[in-house]
């Protein structure tokens, strides 16, 4: 979960594990605001709000500072210059100062956002490739157990994906691979579905074989939404309301437990967010289908095949337990013996009957025992 306001001890009431600090006014531009100069308070805040709440931290430490920039016409997010290169002692410098600091209470370590788009980056593969190394490095020397993510690349612009991710792995391939995780953020366009992004996963993984990428290097997915405008003119921003987002929001991890990624950091946890086409903050739809999606995965083994109807086996023949859904129109499914009640993933549930057909759409459906 992506969640703005935890320094100042926002809590989300879904039974989110992990938060991506970004967005939360604690980019490198806004902590080393001088060369010489740390604003640690927000930093610290966010930290400590997030060990509180048990979340497995993960920072970003892009971007540049304007102090730090080699052309500060690159970039205007965070601030002027951010999507410049910096120079090699001042992100060594700093790197070592965040890691040093804060230890084992960050969990893992991104690199830089969005580094295909123009926006947030305009060195070269090659050049963040070798951010990459250099903060591996010491990341490795201060914490050995934190997590390395590689910069992450927005896969729905297409040409910037295609342009920069294939040269980003080729690149740390050179450098021996000085990353534990791959990272991509997969929004589809703004008229996408869960099926499209579905659709990006596979490219991904296909890209990340090619690339020979070590298969002990995990996929996460550090933001997901959905409806946000773009790409284009064609592609205006859309809101996706009631059922639809309770489905949408499971089927988004539920996907990823079929396809292969192995976590997800939803985007985000704040109130009528405009930027957003699916709301998650307290009594939306998109909160009961996270926390419905939560409940239905925790503590269990799992096993999905994709299909007509994609189904996810959670129990076993003494306790079955399924979830089944569509991710393009609909299909048949027959409820497994001794499943006598289903629910959906907005909770709504009722009795089942063992051996019966039903029909399964894009509304994902748990079956299993009722509960005591």
């Amino acid at each position: 979960m992506h969640i703005p306001q935890i320094a100042q001890g926002v809590a989300p009431s879904v039974p989110d594990g992990a938060i991506r600090l970004w967005d939360s006014g604690v980019a490198w531009g806004q902590v080393q605001q001088k060369s010489s100069t740390y604003w640690w308070n927000g930093l610290d805040a966010a930290i400590g709000a997030a060990n509180a709440q048990n979340l497995k931290i993960m920072y970003v430490l892009g971007s540049t500072p304007k102090w730090a920039a080699s052309n500060t016409k690159q970039g205007t997010y965070p601030n002027k210059g951010a999507a410049s290169m910096p120079s090699s002692k001042a992100w060594k410098n700093w790197v070592t100062a965040v890691v040093q600091r804060y230890g084992d209470s960050i969990e893992s370590y991104q690199i830089w956002n969005e580094a295909n788009l123009t926006t947030f980056w305009q060195g070269t593969p090659k050049q963040m490739a070798q951010l990459t190394k250099d903060a591996y490095t010491i990341i490795r020397k201060y914490d050995p157990t934190a997590k390395v993510v590689a910069a992450s690349s927005t896969v729905r612009l297409q040409s910037a994906y295609k342009k920069f991710f294939p040269a980003y792995m080729k690149e740390l391939k050179k450098l021996n691979w000085p990353i534990d995780v791959v990272s991509v953020h997969l929004y589809p366009a703004s008229k996408g579905t869960p099926a499209d992004r579905a659709d990006y996963i596979t490219q991904v993984k296909s890209d990340m074989k090619k690339a020979k990428v070590p298969a002990s290097k995990p996929l996460w997915d550090t933001e997901i939404n959905y409806g946000i405008a773009g790409p284009g003119s064609g592609n205006p921003d859309k809101n996706i309301n009631g059922s639809t987002a309770a489905a949408w929001v499971a089927q988004t991890y539920l996907d990823d437990i079929r396809l292969g990624v192995d976590r997800a950091y939803w985007y985000y946890w704040y109130p009528q967010a405009n930027l957003v086409g699916i709301q998650m903050f307290d009594g939306t739809p998109g909160a009961a289908g996270y926390t419905t999606v939560s409940g239905w995965l925790k503590g269990n083994y799992y096993s999905c095949i994709t299909g007509k109807v994609n189904t996810c086996q959670l129990g076993d023949n003494t306790n079955p337990k399924v979830i089944a859904w569509a991710s393009k129109g609909s299909g048949t499914f027959v409820v497994p013996a001794g499943a006598t009640w289903t629910c959906d993933a907005t909770n709504l549930c009722q009795p089942a009957v063992p051996g019966s057909t039903v029909t399964i759409g894009n509304m994902p459906q748990w079956f299993g025992f009722p509960p005591n």
